[in-house]
């Protein structure tokens, strides 16, 4: 039995830490697959095998690479769809599946943010004490006085301790069980810098670090908290009409069926349908459109609207895990687990990328001083600066904070990604399939008309037509009812069977067999049609035709535009798969700009069309409605699903339309487009300033204290540049 169990890595600090977590953890053979969230300090694993110790055993391989790293049991689900909460090595409670610290107050009484908040003030305290001291060191250095050397070393020696006291202890505990990381680097070099007498250095060092990490460390929470707003849009209590009255109840209370009031300017609870009341919704927390849409009895709703003026009774859809508000957040909170390229490379160059560099900082102490270019002291303390210089953290947080960014950026356009691969693909896409019906189309089709064949009448070709279809989902079938409901009450028949891909089939009660579908079927059950073929359905009784059905379905508002960006974009192969009848898919094709359809295609038709544009070298994408063309979705590079309605939709899919409008694709192209521009710029930049600082450092042109600004520098950059993704430009 597969399972899925999520850990909190507290103390997890280091972007470099978080990546060699990641691949210490995944060397494990009972492991299938490990992710480590450094944005949400989030370790994630998929045991291939049953592993009753697993909780204890992920903490062992943690704690061999790092040190001071406490993992907590977060979530786990197995395939069975259960749960399980526990403790970590130190006996603290496991996080809880709360997802925001408001909510979570309200159940258990207790703050995700408690720790942290005293963290974050004592870091502020310490590091303002420590430019004080640093400041006084630096002020008796230049103001001769008695002692005034005395003063300065001591002034620089508080500055120290105050910045670099934490650094300081992580970077001994990783010394004494012989592991060079970030901390280690660092307590290094501020040692060092003391034992040489280079106090001004050695403050510099621990002063600037301190003022960097805590930069950090802000950037990164903004752009959490930037995400974690996303938790505003499900509310937590629901309206509901129960025999005493209205009570508020928890809304993950609430029971599939039951009525709720939606009052005026209300967030909507669950996902419903309006049964009283009229009013304008505000969907743009889900869909990223600012025009309001209009409710009134039967408007089928989303969790996570806003209520206008009106006030509303609705019947509840969907209950509160399933709700609209909760698979945004679950999507975009779990899309980390799901890395791109350029995430899986700054991972592995972490982990090669510190070896080599501490290899060369030997080499750099040792070799020339033994060759007589200098003396020990000086090429020591040319290697410390290399060492701090050395720190890959610019690079390592930068890139996952660009994808976490921007899937966050993403969701507020009403586009839903299940993780940086597969933004990166849609980046690179140039061949883009769609269904037809509900994709190209508004998926409201109608009937025009229904020309009988000779023996019947249109109301009776009508009358066969819908109660073949009585069953079926197809917006074919549904306006086939709608239609003959209008002539005549529809009789129901027996032995209902729905033939995929080419349409339905009954008996009635003198076992004549009834089929109604597309050309396909007429054909395959060697039942003649007119000469022109050009109907989009067809309905025979007992073998004989009984009539050809003419359906129109108008292209979403907007679609041609769509087509046309596009093609300005570079998807230079985009193609119609459609299951109806040729004329239908070259109307539709022709109207919106598609040159390329194919038309009558099975499922599995629409796969071979998608392997045969991959077989060219295609990066692909099709976009569909996610439950007809669930293999066509897996088979795509990339999986998009027009809609929030369905939850199979998204389960089939690596992308969700929320706003059911094909308008999000282009900007959903460009934005991703663009934050892969940004994270290689990240990289080339850290890259190059790096290796610039790294042979300065070799060279002895770089202080240790210069060294330091560099590292920080470029890293606050790289962060600040990523975090512009959480806003898509327009």
């Amino acid at each position: 039995m597969m399972e899925k169990i999520r850990y909190t890595l507290e103390n997890l600090d280091c972007a470099g830490c978080a990546a060699k977590a990641e691949a210490a953890v995944n060397k494990a053979p009972w492991i299938e697959k490990a992710t480590v969230d450094f944005m949400n300090k989030r370790l994630t694993v998929h045991l291939s095998d049953i592993n009753p110790n697993a909780d204890e055993d992920i903490q062992r391989i943690v704690d061999s690479v790092l040190v001071g790293v406490n993992v907590v049991l977060y979530e786990g689900e197995d395939s069975a769809g259960m749960s399980r909460q526990g403790k970590g090595k130190h006996g603290q409670s496991g996080s809880c599946s709360c997802y925001d610290e408001e909510d979570c107050e309200l159940r258990h009484g207790h703050s995700h943010e408690h720790d942290e908040a005293e963290h974050s003030s004592w870091m502020m305290v310490t590091t303002v004490l420590a430019l004080v001291a640093g400041a006084v060191g630096m002020a008796a250095h230049f103001i001769a006085f008695p002692a005034h050397e005395i003063v300065s070393a001591a002034g620089y020696i508080a500055a120290i301790v105050l910045a670099g006291y934490d650094v300081a202890m992580k970077g001994v505990k990783s010394v004494c069980k012989l592991r060079l990381d970030e901390s280690a680097l660092m307590a290094i070099a501020m040692v060092a810098a003391a034992i040489l007498g280079e106090f001004f250095e050695g403050a510099m060092v621990a002063v600037l670090y301190r003022i960097g990490e805590w930069l950090e460390d802000k950037a990164v929470d903004n752009s959490r908290e930037s995400i974690e707003a996303l938790a505003e849009i499900r509310p937590d209590t629901a309206n509901v009409r129960r025999s005493t009255g209205v009570a508020v109840v928890r809304a993950e209370e609430v029971a599939i069926g039951e009525t709720i009031l939606i009052r005026p300017h209300e967030r909507i609870p669950l996902d419903c349908m309006v049964t009283e009341g009229t009013s304008d919704i505000d969907s743009s927390a889900l869909t990223g459109e600012s025009l309001p849409i209009a409710a009134e009895p039967g408007s089928e709703l989303l969790s996570g609207m806003m209520n206008g003026d009106g006030s509303l009774t609705a019947r509840v859809t969907n209950n509160y895990e399933n709700s609209a508000a909760a698979r945004i957040i679950s999507l975009v909170t779990e899309s980390t687990e799901n890395k791109g390229n350029a995430e899986k490379f700054v991972t592995r160059f972490a982990v090669v990328y510190t070896p080599i560099v501490v290899g060369l900082a030997f080499v750099i102490a040792l070799l020339p001083p033994l060759l007589g270019f200098g003396s020990f002291r000086d090429f020591i303390f040319r290697s410390l600066t290399f060492l701090v210089a050395s720190c890959p953290c610019a690079i390592v947080i930068s890139v996952p904070l660009a994808f976490f960014s921007s899937i966050g950026g993403a969701s507020k356009m009403g586009v839903l990604v299940k993780g940086g691969n597969f933004a990166e693909q849609l980046a690179r896409a140039r061949a883009i399939a769609f269904d037809k019906t509900g994709t190209v189309t508004e998926g409201k089709p109608k009937v025009q008309e229904v020309i009988p064949a000779e023996g019947f009448t249109a109301e009776e070709a009508a009358q066969l037509a819908a109660a073949a279809e009585i069953n079926s989902t197809h917006p074919y079938a549904q306006a086939i009812r709608e239609f003959a409901g209008t002539v005549q009450n529809i009789t129901e028949y027996k032995n209902y069977t729905e033939l995929a891909g080419h349409g339905v089939s009954c008996e009635n009660a003198e076992g004549k067999c009834i089929l109604c579908g597309g050309g396909k079927l007429m054909k395959k059950y060697g039942i003649p049609l007119p000469d022109e073929a050009a109907a989009q359905a067809y309905v025979s009784y007992d073998g004989r035709l009984a009539g050809s059905i003419y359906i129109s379905d108008s292209p979403k508002e907007g679609a041609e535009n769509t087509v046309a960006a596009l093609k300005a974009l570079g998807a230079d192969r985009l193609t119609m798969l459609t299951g109806d009848s040729f004329h239908s898919a070259k109307q539709v094709a022709e109207s919106v700009g598609i040159e390329n359809f194919r038309a009558e295609l099975l499922p599995e038709n629409k796969v071979e069309a998608i392997e045969e544009m991959k077989s060219q070298g295609y990066i692909t994408a099709f976009v569909g409605d996610g439950i007809n063309d669930a293999p066509v979705l897996a088979a795509a590079d990339v999986g998009i699903a027009m809609g929030l309605g369905s939850g199979a939709a998204i389960e089939a899919a690596d992308m969700v339309l929320s706003s059911n409008n094909l308008a999000a694709l282009p900007g959903a192209i460009r934005h991703f487009r663009r934050t892969m521009g940004i994270i290689r710029f990240n990289i080339a930049f850290a890259l190059l300033f790096k290796a610039a600082v790294l042979i300065a450092a070799a060279f002895g042109y770089a202080p240790m204290w210069a060294a330091v600004f560099a590292d920080v520098g470029v890293c606050l950059i790289c962060v600040a540049n990523a975090s512009r993704l959480i806003e898509p430009k327009k």
